[in-house]
């Protein structure tokens, strides 16, 4: 499938997604757990009815598409459309399932197309937030988009004045707040990693970083809109970035701001 049917095919999933919030208009509805995913988080029934929503769109393309490919959902974990697939379609249903859960309109779907098994395979990204409904796209070598205006003219400040922290408890950000203020003038605690991190490929934070080991399914998309923009992106401690794996696994907290100089500083508070 060509980029712009993958756009169509996300744009589709949006719309079956926005069905399913509209059935559970509350926390009442959104928040009864069904069990625990295979990243290990607990899944609550709207976490389930959005990904039965992909899930279902998915099987449709493979269908009638006859379209091979590996599913990598947060949920359910991995399964293959095909014999073979080469293709590899990452996702989060939801990203930012507390924000979700709770009403606060701050979540996101995350939708990502690779040609392998790693990040640095990732050909497509797509990221919807349902609060604000904006849309943020990238292809590799393409370029980075929000809403279909190119992203890249304006940088992060080469002075952190926004930091966005994310996969945060109370006692992870009380452990760095020392060491992160003589890093950032402020914090800013969203509830979305994507979002973050399209944020900073926009220029409207200056640098994000997870406290705790983040997951394929919760960065593949928008870490591709980060390095079209030309900014760095990098795992705290594990083994390099581009090789991370598309699964499910928690694999590394992740650093990213407008310089490698800042990233690798952010990295170390981070790690130490």
């Amino acid at each position: 499938m060509t980029h712009e049917q993958w756009l169509a095919f996300c744009r589709a999933a949006v719309e079956d997604l926005r069905g399913v919030f509209a059935s559970m208009p509350t926390r009442v509805e959104r928040e009864p757990i069904l069990g625990t995913g295979v990243g290990g988080d607990e899944t609550t029934r709207v976490d389930g009815a959005a990904e039965d929503a992909i899930v279902a769109r998915l099987e449709r393309l493979h269908e009638e598409e006859r379209l091979e490919f590996h599913l990598v959902s947060e949920e359910l974990g991995e399964r293959s459309f095909g014999n073979s697939p080469a293709l590899r379609v990452v996702v989060d249903p939801i990203d930012g399932s507390l924000n979700a859960k709770r009403n606060i309109p701050f979540f996101s779907v995350s939708i990502a197309v690779a040609e392998g098994p790693a990040l640095r395979d990732v050909v497509f990204g797509f990221v919807h937030d349902f609060g604000s409904g904006e849309e943020w796209t990238a292809t590799r070598g393409g370029g980075a988009w929000l809403n279909g205006e190119q992203l890249g003219a304006v940088r992060p400040k080469d002075e952190i004045e926004i930091l966005a922290l994310e996969a945060t408890v109370a006692a992870a950000v009380a452990d760095k707040a020392e060491a992160l203020a003589g890093f950032a003038r402020r914090l800013r605690i969203m509830g979305s990693l994507a979002l973050s991190l399209c944020n900073l490929a926009a220029g409207r934070v200056d640098a994000v970083c997870s406290l705790r080991e983040a997951r394929a399914v919760d960065i593949a998309a928008a870490q591709l809109l980060v390095r079209e923009v030309g900014l760095p992106i990098m795992f705290v401690d594990a083994a390099p970035f581009d090789a991370g794996p598309l699964d499910t696994v928690p694999r590394s907290p992740v650093a990213a701001a407008g310089s490698q100089e800042l990233c690798e500083r952010l990295a170390y508070i981070v790690a130490t």
